[in-house]
């Protein structure tokens, strides 16, 4: 019997972030994988800037019509939509012709956690 402990994949309307402080032990190649994606979504500034238009939206969602203003093309804007869903940082829901998009829940405290100092 392994103590290896299989992580489930994300599924992009019922994220939980992965991982424990980095201060808490060292990380297992599934949660470095996991995490790195996080990271590499949000290392592109068209992406971080999406990011943080829909965390920082009132109400905590943000139709694409209002974040779409990002100084690139309206299908780019798509792309990066799509890529931090898929590194699990944002769920979306289409409501008419229009898609909302949310924070995934808890992703930010946990990052922020993930990456707290010692106490």
């Amino acid at each position: 019997m392994s103590n290896t402990k299989v992580l489930p994949v994300l599924e992009t309307e019922d994220v939980a972030p992965c991982c424990p402080p980095l201060t808490e032990r060292p990380l297992t190649a599934e949660e470095a994988e996991r995490t790195a994606a996080m990271f590499k979504a949000l290392g592109d500034p068209v992406r971080l800037r999406l990011f943080s238009l829909v965390a920082s939206h009132e109400g905590g969602e943000a139709c694409v019509c209002d974040i779409s203003d990002v100084g690139v093309s309206q299908p780019t804007v798509s792309h990066h939509l799509k890529k931090l869903k898929e590194a699990g940082l944002l769920t979306s829901e289409r409501r008419g012709t229009w898609v909302y998009y949310r924070v995934a829940p808890s992703v930010v405290a946990a990052m922020s956690a993930m990456l707290a100092p010692l106490s």
